[in-house]
């Protein structure tokens, strides 16, 4: 039995929101604000006891609070169904579950259909909308006779009066109302409803139908206690206090370990030795008590005597220690917060484990369905440590649920949050859902193992291409804004220095592109490899590749006769040459993306037509010419009456005379006399150019203090520009 869905309606940016879960783990991923912690929020909100149900107005969703405020203005409008915030749990079983707990809310008599589905609702009903009616009205009428009384005590002006009624309107408005007076008109409720008709339900709170051994939910979040106290004041005892925390859930009161028994019967042993010092410790205090009367001789004995427990002893009297050194221990708060963070989690999962597993009582049983969120688990470590925890989490949470350690088997589902590429990058790929906020108000999640089907349909190895490049350089993108795709380390060097001379040059209103979360990642000329996960982040990205032109030539052999085929037609090969001369294009990623285009059209293609959307038509997805695309595609383009084939050849053209200036200072460049006997920056390029990583590290040891000394070329500033609004 499991959890396989989640389904959330008008909290907060889960609008319209739905998650499949994985049977043990479920890795949620995404950038800042995307719904991960409203995710957790919601759940602890409707499972973590009605203590935990309490919301607020303003954890409706935006566009839902404009709904009611719109349609409790709008004449004759009846609700016509419940609204409001709604979780819904889609629970599946077969037939090696148990169904004694869950039969009561098993309302689909369709033998195929194995889905239990729970609703929790925090929603204002069609009656209660019409009493929202009558009273907001009494609201306005209440607030109107108040001002009028204001106005005739303070003598205000008639025109005066206009205004302040007015503004009173704006600001106390139907949502100022519900921010105050929420609870009297939005109610709980939780329900069973049928799977393929939900309109058929149980009222569990009305039917008094406890979901206790039905379902239980706990979580961790990303606020740990764990902290150093930098003066050396209080000493932090996080670790030793989950210590008792431990002991608390593994004891059990009928059933004793032979550990747990031995320390019982040694606090009992040193209770007996205390009392007899205890009898001589504080003698002297007792019979002073005597002297103030109410104790009779031999009637009420005074005595203090040891009761040593097991809990308040781990509690106060217990400290975890690091071992420094062969010979020396520090305590806990000596080691770094990473440590204390790896370790507290790891404690805390163990007690929370434990109390899923409701060991204190030998006739109680896990719940069917038990729910395990962990915030965040990244904090304050460091990478390694970070790979270390997302390797191992998986091993301890299915020794868990199998009863490895103490033959307690029992059914355990895990979502982790995380903002770390490292975890993401050591995660198995299936088990991640990517949070993607599509819109203002609203956010989706996403199934890698989605995008797995997709490539597969096509190219099984473009997908497993694709994993391990991300595996093993660029997860970071999960969580970038916006992305560039370039060829290689002459545009990873320089990207950085042209970003900011960009920003420096244009000081407007969007954000500057250095302060932008933007990924760099280099691909090659493989960018079209790329393009479904690019679809599938659904961010803004540029590609910036080469025009790469060539021509045909006739193949010469090493005897300098032209080859023939076996036809005794001769032979032909691509050979690269200048723009002007050029006949095709090499680049793949031009093939892909501008499919049927010939040279011409790719030579002075405007802007607007190299920006691109994915469509689906008729279930084929395509990339389509659309000028508010979040996709951009650039390349070098004519400047200055001159088309370059490729970035170092547009650069030379374009800087000729501060590289004629510098080349002696120039570490990448050979053949300098070259720049004296011509202009052709073609030539220039694939002559005169030894290492095109020295000499992208030369234009930025020679730039000056804002690269003012040199041009961008138009075709990486036209992108640079697109991606930055």
């Amino acid at each position: 039995m499991k959890i396989s869905k989640i389904k959330i309606e008008n909290f907060r940016l889960l609008k319209n929101f739905s998650i499949d879960l994985e049977d043990l783990l479920s890795l949620v991923i995404g950038k800042n604000n995307c719904g991960k912690t409203s995710l957790l929020a919601l759940l602890e909100r409707f499972l973590g006891g009605t203590d935990s149900a309490k919301f607020q107005f303003d954890d409706l969703n935006i566009e839902s609070q404009l709904f009611i405020k719109e349609k409790i203005d709008e004449a004759g409008y009846e609700l016509d169904k419940n609204f409001g915030i709604n979780l819904k749990l889609y629970i599946s079983y077969d037939e090696k579950d148990s169904l004694a707990n869950i039969s009561s809310l098993m309302l689909d008599l369709n033998p195929d259909i194995k889905t239990v589905v729970l609703s929790f609702e925090y929603a204002l009903d069609p009656e209660y909308f019409n009493k929202l009616k009558v009273d907001f009205s009494e609201f306005k009428r209440q607030m109107i006779i108040d001002l009028e009384k204001k106005f005739k005590e303070e003598e205000i002006p008639a025109e005066k009066q206009k205004i302040i009624k007015e503004d009173s309107a704006k600001k106390k408005d139907l949502l100022y109302f519900l921010k105050k007076y929420h609870a009297d008109y939005f109610k709980l409720r939780i329900k069973a409803l049928e799977f393929s008709n939900e309109t058929n339900f149980i009222d569990l709170i009305q039917e008094k139908i406890s979901l206790d051994k039905i379902l239980s939910f706990k979580r961790i979040k990303a606020k740990r206690d764990v902290a150093n106290d930098e003066y050396g004041r209080r000493p932090d005892k996080t670790l030793s206090k989950m210590s008792s925390k431990y002991y608390d859930k593994i004891s059990n009161a009928d059933v004793e370990a032979d550990s747990i028994k031995k320390l019982q019967d040694e606090l009992s042993d040193t209770d007996d030795k205390l009392n007899k010092v205890y009898d001589t410790l504080f003698a002297n205090v007792i019979e002073k008590v005597k002297k103030f009367g109410g104790v009779k001789k031999d009637e009420s004995m005074l005595m203090i005597v040891s009761s040593l427990e097991e809990k308040s002893l781990l509690t106060n009297n217990t400290t975890v220690m690091y071992k420094h050194s062969q010979d020396n221990s520090l305590p806990e708060d000596y080691n770094g917060l990473g440590y204390m963070n790896l370790i507290a989690i790891i404690f805390e999962i163990e007690v929370l484990i434990n109390d899923f597993k409701k060991k204190k009582l030998k006739e109680e049983t896990p719940a069917d369905i038990n729910l395990l969120f962990i915030e965040e688990p990244e904090a304050h470590t460091h990478p390694q440590m970070q790979y270390v925890f997302i390797k191992n989490i998986k091993t301890i949470l299915e020794d868990a649920f199998k009863g490895t350690d103490d033959g307690i088997a029992f059914n355990l589902q895990t979502i982790i949050t995380t903002h770390s590429s490292c975890i993401t990058a050591e995660s198995d790929f299936d088990d991640i859902k990517y949070f993607h906020r599509s819109d203002v108000n609203q956010v989706i999640a996403k199934n890698l193992k989605d995008l797995q089907r997709e490539y597969t349909e096509e190219d099984p190895n473009d997908y497993k291409f694709l994993k391990q490049y991300l595996t093993l350089n660029r997860a970071e993108l999960f969580f970038a804004d916006k992305a560039i795709f370039i060829e290689g380390d002459t545009e990873r060097l320089l990207l950085p220095a042209m970003m900011k001379k960009l920003d420096t040059e244009n000081k407007d209103d969007d954000i500057a592109l250095l302060s932008q979360n933007i990924s760099v990642i280099e691909v090659g000329a493989y960018s079209q490899i790329f393009e479904k996960f690019i679809d599938f982040l659904g961010i803004k990205t540029l590609v910036i590749t080469d025009l790469d032109t060539c021509r045909k030539v006739k193949t010469v052999g090493k005897d300098g006769v032209i080859k023939k085929n076996k036809k005794g037609e001769e032979i032909e090969h691509n050979e690269k040459c200048p723009v002007a001369i050029g006949e095709s294009s090499t680049n793949t990623a031009l093939a892909f993306f501008f499919k049927g285009k010939d040279l011409d059209f790719l030579k002075t293609a405007p802007l607007n037509s190299r920006c691109f959307s994915k469509t689906n038509v008729s279930g084929t997805k395509s990339w389509n010419v659309d000028e508010h695309g979040k996709l951009c595609v650039s390349y070098q383009s004519e400047e200055n009456s001159y088309s370059a084939r490729s970035f170092e050849d547009a650069f030379i053209h374009l800087n000729l005379e501060f590289i004629k200036n510098k080349r002696a200072e120039f570490k990448g460049l050979k053949n300098l006399s070259d720049f004296d006997d011509t202009s052709n920056a073609f030539d220039l390029a694939e002559n005169c150019i030894d290492k095109k990583t020295l000499f992208a590290l030369d234009i930025l040891f020679q730039s000056d203090t804002n690269f003012s000394n040199w041009l961008i070329p138009s075709y990486i500033k036209e992108g640079l520009l697109w991606l930055k609004k």
